[in-house]
């Protein structure tokens, strides 16, 4: 696994030029697949750096076990930013938004203060209505090999924003995952 860095620059915060339910209906319509950003291949994980702060620790100074959650949340959010997809102008463009159905973690090695994680996401399956994230928190330090801190799966499922009925995700979100 490579750790990715990305300026914020590289970094899309809006959906490109051509709206979601443009690219959307071209795209089912052509039967092409998008490009896959430079910033992900099908496969190799996508990672985000994190650093612990005195919020994300209990009493007994390590993280609290449920702030991995947020961690894994964040890593997952930036890989859709990465990939071209702001979340809000996501929602706002097609209507629909991703909810999490389901978690598991397993809990490794603690993570404290002032320590750096790298946090990764990797599609595990998907379908046309969900989709199954895995997800990993490494312990970064220098000139040691990283240390897998918590591991777990996500399944994230797609609803329409206002009425939290399921429905199925946009294909261009779906083929720039793959």
């Amino acid at each position: 696994m490579t750790d990715q860095h990305l300026t914020d620059a590289q970094m899309p915060t809006q959906m490109p030029a051509q709206s979601l339910a443009q690219a959307n209906a071209e795209a089912t319509a052509q039967g092409v697949a998008q490009t896959p950003s430079p910033t992900q291949t099908q496969g190799t994980p996508f990672a985000h750096s994190i650093r612990v702060y005195w919020e994300d620790t209990d009493a007994g100074g390590i993280v609290f076990y449920a702030n991995y959650l947020k961690f894994f949340e964040r890593a997952r959010t930036e890989w859709l930013r990465a990939l071209g997809f702001g979340q809000q102008v996501l929602r706002d463009e097609s209507g629909g938004m991703f909810v999490v159905s389901e978690t598991t973690v397993k809990y490794h090695s603690p993570a404290r203060l002032d320590d750096t994680l790298r946090v990764t996401a990797v599609l595990q399956s998907g379908g046309k209505a969900s989709l199954t994230i895995a997800q990993q928190a490494y312990l970064q330090r220098a000139g040691q090999a990283d240390q897998l801190l918590a591991e777990g799966t996500i399944r994230l499922g797609w609803v329409d924003s206002t009425t939290l009925k399921p429905g199925r995700i946009p294909a261009l979100v779906l083929e720039a995952l793959k």
